[in-house]
């Protein structure tokens, strides 16, 4: 049987369909949740609303991702870049799943702009894409890096006994690395260096209003 081939409308309407599922579905997981091996320990209330803070912020960079590859894959010229980028996509999609469970075991909520997030996301990957899939992959690792810093700091940063949080993040980390990895063996362009410095400050101000909201 012939694979089936995608018209522009009919990826159009799929990326609408990531959308509702990422900003307001319950999406499901392909991998085991990393935090079911760890002990679920009490947290006092500031712990618990810190640790909620930092997990609010990785669950809007799994909403950002989502809308990044799925904007980037509707535009690329090459189907093995198209292919790397749904896969990559497909990953964030389980660490969105766990950085949701991990929320509501913290008694808190994801952010209330994450509709406004992903269409931010969205239309940057578009851009991005435009640009051809060399400067599309340099996106990715640029994104990349950023994130396993930010993670970096969280590791840090998580209150001592909140070992469930610490495991997602953990496992974040190394997929985020290998995605990056595998987008410079793809043949990622530099990024010019106006740009890593402006999405550092878009990260930035993502992170300072999704803390608390």
């Amino acid at each position: 049987m012939n694979a089936r081939v995608l018209r522009p409308i009919d990826r159009w309407l799929d990326a609408a369909q990531r959308a509702l599922e990422t900003v307001a579905g319950n999406p499901s997981a392909q991998r085991r949740n990393p935090a079911d091996t760890e002990a679920d320990l009490v947290l006092d209330d500031d712990e618990r609303r810190h640790a909620a803070g930092l997990m609010r912020i990785n669950h809007v960079g799994e909403v950002c991702a989502q809308a990044l590859y799925v904007g980037q894959a509707s535009v690329a010229r090459d189907t093995a870049t198209r292919g790397h980028l749904l896969q990559a996509a497909q990953e964030e999609t389980d660490h969105l799943a766990w950085c949701a469970q991990r929320l509501r075991e913290l008694d808190s909520h994801p952010s209330l702009f994450n509709p406004l997030w992903y269409a931010g996301s969205y239309a940057i990957g578009i851009a991005a894409g435009l640009r051809g899939d060399g400067w599309n992959l340099g996106f990715v690792v640029e994104t990349e890096r950023q994130v396993e810093a930010h993670i970096d700091e969280h590791l840090a940063a998580l209150p001592a006994a909140d070992a469930r949080s610490r495991a997602i993040l953990r496992v974040m980390k190394a997929d985020e690395a290998r995605h990056a990895d595998h987008a410079e063996a793809a043949g990622a362009r530099l990024l010019p260096a106006p740009l890593p410095q402006a999405m550092a400050l878009a990260s930035k101000v993502m992170k300072t209003v999704a803390y608390r909201w």
